[in-house]
């Protein structure tokens, strides 16, 4: 291959490095109106009374809108495809406010100065309820979130607004506890994760505005255009064909723009007044009122014979989804459906869970989405008894991991028909020095050197659901425009879907032109989310251009006076073989804009009945101080098996990336409520995040396997490389201390105090 493969560079990175203006708030008309919201103080009140009529008088404000002026049709803020597990439980505002943060008023004005001066002057009346901010005892309380009739859930996921449960299921298979009777080891625990802010370095922002036609456009960062514009006809009552909704660079997403966060408000803001608005979230907004991880907790029981067969794996997680549903009924089923199929071999296994509703703020889709909670339970379980066992973590992983051919347990019946996760394991052992550093080494003056090891695996796209689909179309001087709903936010699918399009092509990647994601202009695609654009939208681009290349030999064949049997097409010319007759592609291009009947465009849709996982081993040396806790990450290895690498570079940062995401859930991030409900990480000051100087040496190496369904031989991985720091961390601490930690985020102030009690 000429062009999948290479480390091409990005196609927007100039311009990013430049700082061109290419982003949401670079491209607000300058005279629009700015739009805040007034928000509850209060975990949990019913809006008594509400008097905006001083507020109104300020200087430069448009209107102001209370619960009163909005529509009263419940709708989801989740990005999903229709119709949507999450439940129909939001109103634009709604008299009942449910966690510290929720919406109570949308200002617009004329600056920034006067709404902020207008959000002071507006004085409310709060009839305060008890709150539910414990989500181990929400399930069946007396005290409800969602108490109101209107609630209602889509889909069959076990949804019950009386009983604050938002979604439950088991399934299984085997006699799991017979089996683990039966064994000679059982490790049994909970591991509990709280939740994480995706932290991106641009907020929520959209900008809205009117066309000439009367339509409301919406420019936003969000992954989601086509979900967008569903969400916004829902929330405003108005038909989608009035909805226009277009992304231009995104800052970062890791999941929470899949999440309609900023749109619904300055959008009712336009529609109502017909003029130009914008709502850019502060960092404390994006704090305090977004839509981070799950918080959850995961109760493993695994069990093996003494020669380390594992025999059955029983999870059962309790997923908080806050005050709102969005995402909660589909992140919870990663934590069992992308943590068990890790062993190939299990006798029985069983995974049931229940996802409920608190007083806290909603949670969302975060990189890893729920297979990273299940993973840190799962992966430490294994790593305990591992060590009951007195073996080898990493003998015990080759013993039972699944392997190619196998049919993964509890992962819908799928076989593993591209893994290569022995050989990942293999390399990450030889690349850290296993043998000679496993399990620790003690430095002299308090400090110990330690190793941990975890698996992980992820998914490529939703099975049966995700729909990717490409627009390609020859010019006439002979250079391609690829049109795609994916959305970029930062990860190069772009480029990968253009390096894609010019293999099949056999032309230049400068000859790519990439355009989207827009819902008028693109064709429909579920989006950037759940692993899915290389290998769902990717098939449909190489769908696309094979037929476009196809129509290309077509037109070559009528212009050469041949039939299309003789015509042979090296990507820059066509050759009529009878004699030696060509035309060049530019030529082509220009002959299609007269007397033809022919376009020479295709538009391809995709969707794949499977979701082939991709696979990695992560192992981590740690020094850690045993007089102040502090660890210090010396060396963290990542093999990774995405099936064919399309863009060695785009997919090293991509590791090192989530890498890093993943260190910083493991030791540092930490949200924390008061008593009352309200967030006390407002901002970067409380919420910790890794820097440079906490990641050590990263090393991303990749062992690639052959994915027959995927574009290329590709599959995903942009999630799954988020999954293996929490338990390798976990892991490497134990080795060091002799401490299992079961909750994360794991600080060096736990790890001291643990040794003081030890």
């Amino acid at each position: 291959m000429q062009v999948v493969g290479q480390p091409f560079r990005k196609k927007d990175a100039m311009a990013l490095v430049q700082g061109k203006p290419v982003f949401t708030d670079d491209l607000a008309p300058k005279d629009c109106l700015v739009v805040k919201v007034l928000r509850s103080p209060h975990a949990n009140a019913m809006v008594k009374n509400i008097k905006t009529d001083i507020a109104k008088r300020v200087p430069g404000i448009e209107d102001i809108y209370t619960w009163e002026d909005v529509p009263q049709q419940r709708f989801t803020m989740a990005g999903q495809t229709y119709p949507e597990p999450s439940p129909y439980d939001r109103l634009i505002l709604d008299r009942h406010v449910r966690y510290v943060g929720d919406p109570v008023a949308i200002v617009a004005g004329a600056n920034e100065e006067c709404v902020e001066q207008a959000l002071r002057m507006i004085k409310v009346e709060y009839e305060v309820l008890p709150a539910i901010l414990d989500f181990r005892k929400a399930k069946d309380n007396e005290l409800l979130v969602h108490p109101e009739d209107t609630w209602k859930s889509l889909s069959p996921v076990g949804a019950d607004n009386k009983r604050n449960l938002c979604a439950c299921e088991s399934s299984g298979h085997g006699d799991v506890d017979q089996v683990l009777a039966d064994c000679d080891v059982v490790v049994e625990g909970t591991w509990h994760t709280l939740a994480n802010q995706q932290a991106m370095m641009e907020t929520f922002r959209t900008v809205c505005y009117m066309d000439t036609y009367g339509r409301l456009n919406v420019l936003s960062s969000t992954q989601i255009v086509f979900h967008a514009r569903r969400i916004l006809s829902n929330a405003l009552g108005i038909p989608k064909s009035k909805i226009r909704v277009m992304k231009p660079r995104i800052g970062g997403g890791f999941g929470a723009k899949q999440t309609v966060v900023a749109e619904i408000f300055p959008a009712f803001v336009t529609w109502k007044t017909g003029k130009a608005s914008k709502m850019i979230f502060t960092r404390e907004e994006s704090q305090t009122a977004s839509s981070p991880r799950h918080e959850m907790e995961v109760s493993v029981k695994v069990g093996a014979d003494k020669d380390g067969r594992i025999r059955a794996i029983d999870v059962y997680t309790l997923s908080n989804t806050g005050a709102y549903g969005e995402h909660g009924p589909t992140t919870v089923g990663l934590s069992g459906h992308k943590s068990i199929p890790l062993y190939g071999s299990l006798e029985a296994h069983r995974f049931a869970y229940d996802v409920v509703y608190t007083n806290t703020m909603s949670a969302g889709a975060y990189r890893g989405y729920g297979a990273t909670q299940g993973i840190f339970a799962v992966e430490s379980a294994v790593n305990e008894l591992a060590g009951r066992l007195g073996m080898d973590p990493v003998e015990l992983r080759l013993k039972n991991m699944v392997r190619e051919g196998q049919t993964m347990p509890a992962y819908y019946g799928e076989t593993a028909k591209s893994c290569a996760l022995d050989r990942c394991l293999l390399r990450a052992k030889e690349m850290i020095g296993w043998d000679e550093k496993f399990p620790c080494r003690d430095m002299g003056n308090g400090k110990v050197r330690s190793v941990g090891v975890s698996m992980a695996m992820q998914g490529s796209g939703i099975s049966g659901v995700d729909v990717g689909s490409a627009t390609i179309k020859l010019n006439e001087d002979g250079i391609y425009t690829l049109m795609i709903g994916a959305a970029d936010m930062g990860t190069g699918c772009d480029t990968i879907l253009a390096q894609m399009a010019a293999e099949c092509l056999d032309c230049q990647m400068e000859n790519i032109i990439v355009s989207g994601a827009d819902t008028d202009t693109s064709p429909y695609d579920s989006g950037s989310y759940a692993s899915s654009t290389t290998y769902v939208t990717g098939k449909a681009v190489e769908k696309a251009c094979e037929k476009l290349q196809i129509k290309i030999c077509e037109r070559a064949a009528e212009m050469l006076y041949c039939t299309v049997d003789k015509i042979e097409f090296d990507g820059h010319r066509a050759k009529n073989l009878e004699n030696g007759e060509t035309v060049t592609l530019q030529e082509i291009g220009t002959s299609s804009m007269c007397g033809n009947e022919c376009a020479l465009q295709v538009t391809e849709t995709h969707s794949s009945p499977i979701s082939p996982p991709p696979f990695m081993v992560g192992m981590v040396e740690i020094e850690l101080d045993k007089e102040t806790g502090h660890v210090e990450i010396l060396d963290y290895v990542a093999v990774v098996d995405c099936g064919t690498v399309i863009n060695p570079n785009l997919a090293r940062v991509q590791t090192e990336g989530g890498i890093v995401q993943g260190i910083g859930m493991a030791l540092y991030e930490n949200i924390q409520y008061s008593d009352k409900g309200q967030m006390l990480n407002q901002s970067f000051m409380q919420y910790k995040l890794p820097t440079r100087l906490d990641m050590g040496k990263l090393r991303v190496e990749f062992e690639e396997s052959h994915e027959p369904t995927g574009p290329f031989g590709a599959k995903s991985i942009g999630e799954i490389v988020i999954n293996t720091p929490a338990p390798a961390l976990a892991h490497a601490i134990a080795n060091a201390t002799g401490i299992w930690f079961r909750e994360l985020p794991i600080t060096s102030e736990k790890i001291a105090m643990g040794i003081v009690r030890k």
